[in-house]
């Protein structure tokens, strides 16, 4: 017992410095070259079709992509089939997809809310039919090592009271109108934020009757946060990001 306090007094407890890298098993953007012959194979294996073949080349829909790595083993699998070389070929680098950054977003933050809002940015969080996995993420911002509120950011129980509308989940058929309703009852100026693969891209469970598919079928969308689930971390930039938007909005 005497140990465990010494480690912990030792030790401390931190708050973790907003990072977009991983760990090395951290499955985040993707890179490297592939040959235009293994690009058929590449894109047959996406199981939500991020990965598209251009010409010689490739790109990838981060907004749909799971990250699943299923693309990077058919192009190890289908270069070494073929008898090539497989250093350098794809990969996943330890980076988060982000499509919107700030650079020094905490600074940007704290000046925007001091300017704007009144040192405060109020975000109302819709579940529009998730698998609670980016819900389980987004409950962790509130805890000390991530510890949201240091940037002045708040979640709220009613849309009439929040600057943005986080959504989480593919938009199901039964909770179209709640997004909408919700989205409607926001004061201007207003954000909305796709947060995860469903929400952001909707391709994660196919084309159903009972799935409307990504968030900005259905309300417009400022910032998607890619992932499955996204980090923590990856989270708090998008919020960087859709503060500094929101300023531009503002003035």
């Amino acid at each position: 017992m005497f140990k465990v306090l010494e480690r912990i007094f030792r030790d401390k407890i931190a708050t973790e410095q907003v990072s977009l890298s991983g760990s090395q098993r951290f499955r985040g953007k993707l890179s490297g070259s592939v040959e235009e012959s293994l690009l058929p194979r590449c894109q047959a294996a996406c199981p939500v079709g991020a990965f598209q073949a251009e010409g010689s080349g490739y790109k990838i829909d981060y907004k749909k992509c799971i990250f699943c790595g299923k693309c990077v083993e058919a192009c190890a699998r289908a270069a070494l089939e073929e008898g090539m070389e497989t250093e350098g070929v794809l990969h996943h680098s330890a980076e988060d997809a982000m499509p919107y950054l700030i650079e020094a977003g905490q600074e940007a933050l704290a000046d925007v809310l001091k300017e704007k809002l009144g040192r405060s940015l109020h975000v109302r969080h819709l579940d529009a039919g998730s698998c609670n996995a980016c819900d389980f993420e987004m409950g962790a911002l509130g805890n000390p090592y991530y510890d949201l509120h240091r940037y002045g950011v708040a979640f709220v129980a009613s849309p009439r009271h929040a600057d943005m509308l986080m959504v989480t989940g593919v938009v199901t058929r039964n909770l179209e109108q709640a997004l909408k309703m919700s989205y409607e009852a926001m004061p201007e100026p207003r954000l909305v934020m796709a947060c995860g693969a469903c929400a952001a891209g909707g391709e994660t469970y196919g084309d159903t009757y009972a799935i409307v598919g990504a968030a900005d079928k259905v309300v417009p969308v400022d910032v998607y946060v890619p992932g499955c689930p996204p980090r923590p971390s990856a989270m708090i930039v998008g919020l960087l990001a859709a503060a500094d938007m929101l300023k531009e909005k503002m003035k």
